[in-house]
């Protein structure tokens, strides 16, 4: 197998890649920051004295996938039509889980956009960190993904050349609810409620979902103690005291992507998202 960006005279060099066809082209990476529990559990509750630290290292993520050709000497400026930053606080291992998922139409692959995206929103979660706790470690960044191109797809842990089996759950792919009704290759797309009453779905995004541990949620409409936004709010809380945060001033709302207040009416059709200022991807 030869390097690609080394020439006949082992010199490096861009590789010309103006003849390829375009064809679609996705990686995902994941990496983590360890950290002190104490700082963590700040994290947590949004009392690092940085301000927001997710949502700092969401938007830092996702420039540095823009700008990964300014970073890598020999990766080419790339049209990327896709970047997903996402975060798990692992309490049991004391440490932030960064995930990124890159995507592009085009004629090279996106795994050192998606690397990079990871690399740099660790180091912002550092930087965000670092007043309170100086000891934090960077580990485990690694491609889990890629798919598209001439050389294959990739999947960390899987055997080269064998696919993954009936079933299996691919790392960060993204995709229908897929219910095995389809008939003739049609894929078949489950039901937007998990519930069979009729209900609201309820996103979490960015920062809350990371806080409350939750990004989807089913909530019957029967629940409502009235029909709007304000009374899904209401609903929440009672499910769990943590969604009072809703109410807070800074946390926005919209229902089917249309931004919305707490006397903006619901019925059972509707998708109600609650998200901070920033959020990625």
């Amino acid at each position: 197998m030869s390097l690609t960006h080394l020439n006949a005279r082992g010199e490096a060099h861009m590789v010309d890649v103006a003849d390829k066809p375009e064809s679609r082209r996705e990686a995902s990476a994941s990496g983590r920051i360890r950290m002190l529990p104490e700082t963590l559990a700040l994290l947590a509750e949004g009392g690092l004295p940085k301000g927001d630290v997710l949502a700092t290292a969401r938007i830092a993520g996702i420039q540095a996938a823009k700008r990964t050709h300014e970073l890598i000497p020999l990766c080419h400026a790339l049209a990327l039509s896709r970047v997903a930053i996402d975060f798990t606080l692992d309490e049991a291992e004391s440490c932030v889980e960064v995930f990124a998922t890159c995507r592009l139409n085009g004629r090279t692959g996106v795994e050192m956009e998606a690397l990079t995206a990871v690399s740099v929103a660790c180091l912002t979660l550092y930087d965000m960190c670092k007043a309170v706790d100086k000891g934090m470690e960077i580990d485990a960044i690694r491609l889990d993904t890629k798919t598209g191109g001439k050389s294959g797809d990739y999947r960390r842990g899987e055997v080269p050349g064998e696919t993954a089996g009936e079933g299996a759950v691919v790392t960060g792919a993204e995709g229908p609810i897929v219910t095995g009704q389809g008939q003739g290759g049609q894929v078949a797309v489950g039901s937007r409620c998990d519930i069979a009453a009729p209900c609201i779905r309820v996103k979490c995004l960015a920062e809350l979902r990371e806080r409350l541990g939750v990004g989807d949620i089913s909530v019957p409409l029967s629940d409502l103690p009235r029909a709007d936004v304000a009374g899904l709010k209401t609903a929440l809380t009672v499910l769990d005291p943590r969604f009072a945060g809703l109410n807070e001033g800074r946390v926005l709302c919209a229902v089917n992507q249309v931004m919305a207040g707490d006397d903006t009416p619901l019925t059972d059709e509707d998708e109600v998202a609650f998200f901070p200022p920033v959020t990625g991807g």
